[in-house]
């Protein structure tokens, strides 16, 4: 029960920083994508909020597990693979087409209207697809 309620708090966290932050505005979320024309430099000041505090937390994770339990996850694998290369570029082409990305549009479902409920739709689809396509890929031209 300790866990939930760490995560429902966190949760309520992330969501409020995503709204304060303009992340679940599409327009916003655009803006800084459109470096061509009207270019909007005020997300950089976000990812950077994000990006910096997290790089500091995982040096203090090692030798430390979380205070709810279980383990923090592995370091990812610094490589360039496939699949990380395809799933980035499917990221942000729907992230660039739409201006929403999984966690703002979850936060944005109460006031987006149903475009927003289109797009989470949407995106659920695709992460229950992906691993079924990725088998597929797997199987037809495997990973080196």
């Amino acid at each position: 029960m300790q866990r939930l309620i760490f995560a429902f708090i966190a949760g309520g966290f992330f969501g409020a920083g995503l709204f304060v932050s303009g992340m679940t505005d599409t327009a916003k979320v655009q803006g800084w994508l459109d470096v061509f024309g009207n270019w909007d430099p005020t997300l950089a000041f976000v990812m950077g909020g994000a990006m910096i505090p997290m790089a500091i937390a995982w040096l203090f994770t090692k030798g430390r597990r979380p205070v709810v339990g279980g383990d923090f996850p592995p370091p990812p694998e610094p490589r360039l693979g496939r699949n990380l290369i395809v799933g980035s570029a499917l990221f942000g082409a729907g992230w660039g087409l739409a201006g929403l990305c999984p966690g703002p549009s979850v936060a944005s479902l109460s006031y987006g209207g149903w475009p927003h409920w289109v797009f989470f739709g949407a995106m659920l689809v695709g992460m229950f697809a992906a691993p079924h396509v990725r088998a597929q890929l797997d199987r037809a031209v495997p990973a080196e």
